[in-house]
């Protein structure tokens, strides 16, 4: 038995017009399923199969948590998840998808591995940004970026004025008068953090 046999829908032997299966998708399937996006977490995952007359509609209701790294300090941090997606299935010669949610499996076979579509579909339901809450990051963390970004700006603002003359204080001056105020205040809220 494969690690993901039980996740197959058979549409061919389908008896009923409607059926549902349910899927808990733990730690073990994110670890088999080895996708870049989550590496760990507990999503509950409802799934009806109604037949047309002509194709399969699946309706996947995701539920649920990933663990996934903070953008801002890299330690893992909980995630909810919810989404409810749509996928067409069809019966065909040959498996192709066409488009983003119709997909045409072989006549022969008459099943569908569900899978790589649910791990899909939860890593389209994550935000592009996902940042803890504020003061939850990792203090040491935060504390070292915060740092870094401050010696990155003194450092770029040593390099601009060297670059300019060496030293002569009316080009200087110059270069001080024709920054954009708007910079200054900026400046002020990197200070800040």
């Amino acid at each position: 038995m494969g690690k993901f046999d039980k996740y197959k829908i058979d549409l061919k032997g389908m008896q009923a017009d409607s059926t549902k299966y349910e899927f808990v998708l733990d730690n073990l399937y994110f670890s088999h399923i080895d996708g870049p996006e989550v590496q760990k977490g507990k999503v509950n995952v409802e799934l009806t199969v109604k037949k047309t007359s002509r194709a399969f509609e699946l309706s996947f209701q995701t539920d649920g948590v990933v663990w996934v790294p903070c953008d801002r300090c890299l330690d893992e941090m909980e995630l909810p998840v919810t989404s409810s997606d749509k996928l067409m299935v069809k019966f065909g010669h040959e498996y192709a998808e066409e488009g983003d949610n119709l997909i045409v499996i072989p006549e022969e076979e008459g099943e569908i591995n569900v899978a790589w579509f649910m791990y899909e579909f939860i890593a389209l339901a994550i935000p592009m940004k996902h940042v803890h809450a504020p003061g939850k990051c990792n203090k040491t963390m935060t504390g070292k970026l915060s740092k870094h970004l401050r010696n990155n700006a003194d450092e770029e603002s040593d390099d601009a004025f060297e670059s300019v003359g060496g030293g002569d204080d009316i080009v200087v001056e110059e270069a001080e008068e024709q920054i954009d105020p708007r910079w200054n205040e900026l400046k002020k809220i990197l200070d800040n953090n």
